[in-house]
């Protein structure tokens, strides 16, 4: 990354630190927690996090931290759309709790690939040929990943509990859209790109544009409720530092 772009993202870690954490994380404190301790712990995610250190494409803004982070929420979700409401308590919850985070896990697996979506799902299926799920559990955590590309087609999943993974993994990745695209990932991305400071200014607007449509696309009910916030806290973000690097750059423009 050139010396502009690691002040630009310095400075967006410094003013993100002034927004709010997202009510999503206070209101559903308890399933967080369960959620990262869960996967610390669990054999299975634990030995998939092991591998998924190992083989992913980490320079690209869609690396471990990002999966890590969409593992850990996409189990929230499922605690909360999935709990005792719908059935599921005890081992059956700690079950939809361990695919939603294998399918975070491995969501990105090939995100370099031009059709990374359907390409993961092919590949993660081979990889959990491996561990201890049945044909059913393999087949929704491929769909749910094959599915979790923005505005794109979605294949129809075998029953209802996955197609509430699917959604739980949609919304999960989509909650990274907030101010950590603006912390982390955009910087990978154009400095993986080597994409001009001139040039990503002008394609701002565009940026801005693509993620005002996300907030319409959550599927979940708690997704949404609280989906929008995270967009929203990160477009403050966005803007803070869009007025940042004119004043600080304007040479480069």
């Amino acid at each position: 990354m050139n010396a502009i772009y690691i002040k630009i993202q310095e400075q967006a870690v410094k003013i993100a630190a002034q927004y709010p954490v997202a009510d999503f994380y206070l209101d559903f404190a308890d399933q967080v927690e369960y959620s990262l301790d869960f996967f610390s712990t669990d054999p299975v995610v634990c030995e998939l996090y092991a591998y998924v250190t190992e083989n992913i494409e980490d320079d690209f803004g869609h690396g471990l931290i990002h999966v890590r982070k969409v593992a850990h929420d996409a189990g929230t979700l499922a605690m909360i759309e999935g709990g005792q409401n719908n059935g599921n308590s005890g081992g059956a919850l700690r079950h939809r709790l361990r695919l939603a985070q294998c399918a975070g896990l491995l969501h990105d697996i090939r995100r370099k690939h031009k059709h990374h979506a359907h390409e993961g799902a092919v590949f993660s299926k081979n990889v959990l040929a491996g561990y201890p799920f049945s044909d059913a559990d393999i087949t929704d955590i491929c769909l749910a990943i094959e599915n979790h590309e923005a505005f794109g087609g979605t294949r129809r999943c075998r029953n209802a509990a996955g197609a509430l993974l699917s959604d739980c993994l949609y919304d999960a990745d989509k909650f990274r859209w907030g101010t950590e695209n603006f912390t982390h990932t955009v910087w990978a991305m154009v400095a993986y790109a080597h994409i001009p400071i001139k040039k990503f200014m002008e394609l701002y607007p565009k940026g801005v544009s693509f993620l005002e449509k996300i907030k319409t696309t959550f599927r979940t009910p708690t997704g949404r409720k609280y989906g929008p916030q995270f967009i929203d806290l990160g477009l403050g973000v966005g803007q803070d530092i869009y007025r940042f690097i004119q004043s600080e750059f304007p040479e480069h423009l």
